[in-house]
């Protein structure tokens, strides 16, 4: 592996070896790019999308994480893998279009890469969980509230799914060597997220109709659904928190803390793109998720130290330039997303 001469402050991972899985996608670039900077030798596995690192920054494992002699040869040598690959599925998914192919894929390759781990004595495994483990509540939920109740009914498969993904890094932590970290993220948008309009969830849904200037701007569901949104940005700089100060396979939440509902949302995001003048329309009769959702994110601050940097309309800012200049200028001239 190669050590990359950019630097910040996170000496934890300075000269470290860290593959990260499905680094070429939207949480795991984010990863990629904050351990370089950091010092870190990263190793970025590859399967369907290209990665924008130079040999020299990264070294590249080009595989499918399904195959279980191909994660053990990823995991090979690495002091730290940091799990970020898997399935990505619409917002439609949760409500029964077809569940059963990203559930079934997740799994499979989730516990590929903890057992590859396991062999390959590796140090630390960061496992993301999901905030759609929690039970419904009407408050924010605190990371011991994860097992009081069942899901909510339309996070039935992938809420299970992902408190399945805990027990099995529960399981790795307490017979292997490897140090099992585990974060429970809220809803994320940013950089390089997914536009396409047959995968995207609510933030780069609401993004791309708002720069193409929509109207009238038509939004499923009630503008008081309420929701934890957070930069992918600040979701990585915690996740990397977590892992340095929190290895014993303790979950924590990262988000925002904050409630947010999808009218702020809305209003927010045509404010971002310059089309506020245009007529917003709720449609009540289309099918939508759990009405409140909001992370306790207490422990995160009191044990790892932190808070989200980025505000949602800096967030949303920020967002919708990096849409505009890498996906609109590329769809205009021809060249595709």
């Amino acid at each position: 592996m190669m050590v990359n001469e950019r630097m910040d402050k996170k000496a934890y991972f300075h000269g470290k070896n860290v593959l990260v899985a499905g680094g070429t996608g939207f949480v795991g670039r984010e990863f990629v790019e904050q351990l370089l900077r950091a010092g870190a030798s990263v190793r970025v596995t590859r399967h369907r999308r290209p990665g924008p690192w130079q040999a020299g920054e990264v070294e590249y494992a080009d595989g499918d994480l399904v195959d279980e002699q191909f994660c053990r040869q990823a995991c090979r040598g690495a002091d730290i893998v940091i799990h970020a690959a898997g399935a990505v599925s619409a917002a439609g998914v949760t409500v029964g279009a077809g569940p059963m192919a990203p559930i079934t894929t997740n799994l499979i390759l989730t516990s590929r890469l903890l057992q590859a781990a396991w062999e390959e004595k590796v140090g630390q495994f960061l496992l993301f969980s999901s905030s759609t483990g929690y039970p419904v509540a009407e408050h924010a939920v605190a990371e011991d509230e994860f097992w009081d109740g069942p899901t909510h009914p339309s996070y039935f498969g992938y809420g299970w799914m992902r408190r399945y993904f805990e027990r099995m890094g529960e399981f790795v932590h307490q017979r292997s060597d490897t140090k099992v970290t585990i974060v429970r993220p809220t809803a994320t948008y940013g950089r390089h997220d997914d536009f396409d309009p047959r995968t995207s969830h609510v933030i780069p849904a609401l993004i791309r109709r708002a720069v193409a200037k929509e109207n009238p701007f038509v939004v499923w569901g009630r503008a008081d659904v309420v929701r934890d949104f957070l930069h992918i940005r600040d979701l990585i700089r915690g996740s990397l928190l977590a892992l340095e100060h929190l290895p014993n396979c303790e979950p924590v939440n990262i988000g925002s803390g904050r409630p947010i509902t999808i009218g702020e949302i809305v209003e927010a995001t045509l404010a971002a793109a310059g089309h506020d003048d245009a007529e917003v329309v709720y449609d009540d009769s289309k099918p939508t998720t759990i009405p409140f959702r909001l992370a306790d994110t207490a422990k995160a601050a009191g044990r790892l130290g932190f808070a989200p940097e980025l505000d949602l309309a800096a967030g949303l800012k920020d967002t919708v330039e990096w849409y505009r200049t890498e996906i609109v200028h590329h769809e205009t001239a021809g060249e595709g997303p």
